[in-house]
């Protein structure tokens, strides 16, 4: 564990990070991008460390199906962690182009403190979370 997560006053809880963006278009580049981007933002708003992860699930809208997104989560130098692509369920007025991350992170933070990441247009699919991390200038 990380010296950030290992808090003897508080104890290791596995939280669960929340992100969304949208691709630019359905090819191998757009989706690795959009995957890239998010996984970062995540990442560096939650100072999360791969020894820290149990697992992430990433998702994919139907209209999506180039390329799996973890590819870019392994890009990132994440080879040991467990990742698992789904596909999203069909709803017709989902968001097009959608990936969403779920990170299973071991944390000593609270519920509150942990930062979920809505960008490119994804913001409409949690605007209650979406807003917190831009109002603090992040």
């Amino acid at each position: 564990m990380s010296d950030q997560t290992n808090s003897s006053s508080s104890p290791i809880l596995c939280r669960g990070v929340r992100g969304a963006t949208t691709a630019a278009a359905n090819t191998r580049e757009a989706i690795l991008a959009a995957t890239t981007e998010l996984a970062e933002q995540m990442i560096a708003a939650n100072d999360i460390h791969p020894e820290d992860v149990a697992s992430v699930f990433l998702s994919m809208t139907p209209d999506l199906d180039a390329v799996f997104p973890a590819v870019a989560i392994r890009a990132l130098g994440w080879t040991q962690t467990a990742l698992l692509c789904l596909q999203d369920m069909v709803i017709p007025t989902d968001l097009p182009r959608t990936i969403r991350i779920l990170i299973h992170w071991n944390t000593a933070l609270s519920l509150d403190q942990v930062q979920p990441i809505y960008i490119n247009g994804a913001e409409v699919l949690r605007p209650d979370l979406a807003h917190t991390h831009a109002e603090e200038g992040e």
